[in-house]
C-alpha cells in the first residue's frame, strides 16, 4: 500500500549516483581483527566520536552515523534519493485536516532485545518523547523540540504549545497518531533519525531519561552509552573509548534485507589527512569527507571517490545577545558585505560548491531570487560600520576543530579567509577554537557564549523548514534575537500543506530573513566520500546518511 499524500513534488534524485558502486577487483584483503575474515567485516573512518547512541539526544552527523545502522524509523527515504519510503510503517495516511496520521505497521519486526515491535511501542516512544522531564534532557532534544515545539511541561529552552496530543494503539499494528495542529513538516520529518524507535522493555530498563548537566557538561544513562536497543540490520556491541572503535554486529532476526557483513566498525579518526593514510595503509575501507584536493590522488591509487548532490549550507553565525551593536542591522549587513563569497568557495571548498545569498539549497521549494543581496563590498561594509557607530567593532569569534562537516571540510582554514575579510573592514577578530567533540556546539548553541560562529546544516529531508525553520524559528542561544514577525512567518510556512502554498510561504520567509540578516548565508557544497576499490553496494546519498548493510568487500585476491 503506497502513503496517500503526495510527495514527489519535492524530491530530489541524486543524479549518477543512485546505483550500488561497480564491482571491480584487487588484491586480497589481510586480516584485521579477530572474529572472521577480512569480508566479514567493513571498517569505515569517522570523523568524530558520537556524542552518545540514543538518537532522540542527538543532532549531529557523526551520532547518527552508527545510530542509522542500529535503528529504523517509521518512515525513511529511498537510497540515494530524498524520495520517502516505508520502513517500520507500510503506509501512512493524514485524516482531520491533517491533524491524525494512521500508520499501518509492518509485521513480524522484534528488536534486538526480543521484545516485539508494535502499535503500544509506537505509543509509547512518542509518549516518552512528549512527557520528557527535565532541562537537562529536554535540551538535548534538539530535533523533537524544532518538529514538535513544545513538552507536556516545558522546563529548558523550547517554550512552545505542543504539537503532539496522543497516541492510539488501535491494534497491534496500527498505530494513530493525534496532532494538536497540522504541519507541512508531516510525513517527511517522521524519517528524521531522532525519531527512531526504541524498544520500551530496554528504555525503562536502562533508565534512558535520566539526563544530567554539570556546569557545561551533559551525561548520558546508560541505555544511551552501552545500550541502545533498535530494530535495524545492525546491534550495539562495543565502544572502545581508548581505541576509538565503535563495533556492531548483524542482526540475524533483521526484518528486512540481512547485512552484508557479520560486522561493521567506525574507527573514529577526527585528522582528515590521517583518514588518507588509513586507507591507504589499508587498516579502513572509506571514509567520509576526503579533501577535495585529494580526490584525483585517492583515485590514482585505485579508490573510489563519490561526489553527493549539494544539500547543504554553512553558514556564518551571529549571536545579537553578547555585543549590542549586532543588534543593529546595518552592522549585520556590514559583515555580511565584508566576506568574499566567492572567493572563499574558490580557494576553501570542492569543486560544485557555490556561494550562497540564503540558507536554502537552490534545489528546495523557497529558495527565491527577490532575497536581499550583500554582494561584496568593503567599502560599503566600512560605511554601514560607520553609520552604526560600530567603527571600533571587536567580535569573538568560535570556530571548530578536529572534526570535517559534508559543507566544511576544514573549518579552520575557512575561519581564516572570514577573518581576513572582516580585519579588512576593520573589525578586531578574536578566534576562539574549540574541538567540535569538546564542547563546541554546547558553547555556541546553548550557552551562546560567541558573537560569530561558524556552523551548518545537512538537509534531513528536502523540505524548507528543516532548514529555515530549525535555524530561525524560534527564539534560540545560537543567535540571541527575537522576531516575532520571522516566528511567525515561519509557523505559518510549516502548517501548509500543499506545495504551492508552502514554496510561497517559504519564500516570503526567506525574504524577511535575508532583510534581517540573523546570519551570514556563505555556501552549499557537494560533499565526497571514499572506499577502496574492492568494496561494492554501497549507495551514496545527498541526505549523508547511508546504510552499510548493502556493503561487501571483494576479498577473494
Amino acid at each position: 500500500m503506497l502513503p496517500t499524500r503526495a510527495v514527489g513534488l519535492r524530491r530530489i534524485a541524486l543524479i549518477g549516483l543512485a546505483g550500488a558502486l561497480a564491482v571491480t577487483t584487487a588484491a586480497c584483503a589481510s586480516e584485521r581483527g579477530s572474529g572472521g575474515s577480512a569480508s566479514d567485516t567493513f571498517i569505515f573512518g569517522a570523523a568524530g566520536a558520537p556524542k552518545n547512541f540514543d538518537p532522540i539526544f542527538n543532532d549531529d552527523g557523526e551520532s547518527f552515523r552508527p545510530a542509522r545502522q542500529m535503528f529504523d524509523t517509521l518512515v525513511t527515504y529511498k537510497p540515494g534519493t530524498t524520495e520517502l519510503q516505508g520502513a517500520l510503517a507500510t503506509a501512512w495516511t493524514p485524516s482531520d485536516g491533517n491533524k491524525t496520521w494512521t500508520f499501518t505497521l509492518r509485521q513480524g519486526v522484534k528488536f534486538h532485545d526480543g521484545t516485539p515491535f508494535n502499535a503500544a511501542a509506537v505509543c509509547f516512544n512518542f509518549d516518552r518523547w512528549y512527557n520528557m522531564k527535565g532541562a537537562a534532557a529536554q535540551s538535548q532534544m534538539i530535533y523533537y523540540g524544532d518538529v514538535f515545539e513544545g513538552f507536556a511541561k516545558n522546563e529548558g529552552d523550547i517554550s512552545g504549545e505542543p504539537v503532539y496530543k496522543s497516541c492510539e494503539a488501535k491494534d497491534d499494528h496500527t498505530a494513530v497518531l493525534n496532532l494538536n495542529k497540522a504541519k507541512g513538516a508531516f510525513p517527511d520529518a517522521f524519517g528524521l533519525t531522532s525519531l527512531s524507535m526504541s524498544s520500551p522493555d530496554a528504555l525503562k530498563k536502562w533508565d534512558a531519561d535520566t539526563v544530567t548537566q554539570s556546569g557545561e557538561a551533559f551525561s548520558y544513562p546508560p541505555y544511551a552509552t552501552d545500550h541502545p536497543t533498535g530494530t535495524g540490520p545492525y546491534k550495539f556491541d562495543s565502544f572502545d573509548k581508548a581505541n576509538n572503535t565503535i563495533t556492531l554486529v548483524r542482526n540475524e532476526d533483521y526484518w528486512g534485507e540481512k547485512a552484508k557483513t557479520a560486522k561493521l566498525i567506525f574507527k573514529i579518526i577526527p585528522d582528515e589527512n590521517a583518514r588518507k593514510q588509513e586507507l591507504a595503509a589499508g587498516t579502513i575501507d572509506g571514509y567520509d569527507f576526503p579533501s577535495p584536493a585529494d580526490y584525483n590522488s585517492l583515485k590514482d591509487a585505485g579508490n573510489q571517490v563519490l561526489i553527493r548532490p549539494a544539500f547543504n549550507i554553512l553558514y556564518l553565525g551571529i549571536n545579537q545577545k553578547n555585543n549590542p551593536k549586532l543588534q543593529d542591522v546595518r552592522v549585520r549587513q556590514a559583515i555580511e558585505y565584508a566576506i568574499n563569497k566567492d572567493q572563499l568557495v574558490k580557494n576553501r571548498l570542492p569543486q560544485g560548491a557555490y556561494a550562497q545569498d540564503q540558507f536554502l539549497p537552490n534545489n528546495v521549494p523557497g529558495y527565491t531570487n527577490a532575497v536581499a543581496k550583500y554582494s561584496y563590498n568593503p567599502d560599503t561594509a566600512k560605511q554601514l560600520l560607520a553609520q552604526a557607530g560600530a567603527s571600533d567593532l571587536t567580535l569573538n569569534f568560535y570556530v571548530p576543530t578536529e572534526v570535517t562537516r559534508p559543507y566544511m571540510p576544514n573549518p579552520v582554514d575557512i575561519a581564516a579567509a572570514i577573518t581576513d575579510d572582516l580585519k579588512a573592514v576593520g573589525i578586531k577578530v578574536n578566534v576562539v577554537q574549540e574541538p567540535w567533540n569538546g564542547g563546541y556546539k554546547d558553547s555556541v548553541q546553548k550557552a551562546g557564549k560567541q558573537d560569530l560562529h561558524l556552523l551548518g546544516w545537512t538537509g534531513d529531508y528536502a523540505d524548507a523548514g528543516n532548514f529555515i525553520g530549525t535555524f530561525f524559528g524560534r527564539p534560540k542561544a545560537e543567535f540571541g534575537f527575537d522576531n516575532p514577525q520571522i516566528f511567525n512567518a515561519l509557523s505559518t510556512a510549516d502548517a501548509q500543506t500543499t506545495p504551492d502554498a508552502k514554496k510561497a510561504a517559504y519564500e516570503n520567509a526567506s525574504v524577511l530573513i535575508s532583510q534581517y540578516v540573523p546570519a551570514v548565508p556563505l555556501s552549499s557544497s557537494p560533499p565526497g566520500i571514499v572506499v577502496r576499490s574492492d568494496v561494492q553496494g554501497l549507495i551514496p546519498t545527498p541526505l549523508t546518511d547511508e546504510r552499510f548493510y548493502t556493503v561487501t568487500k571483494g576479498s577473494k585476491g
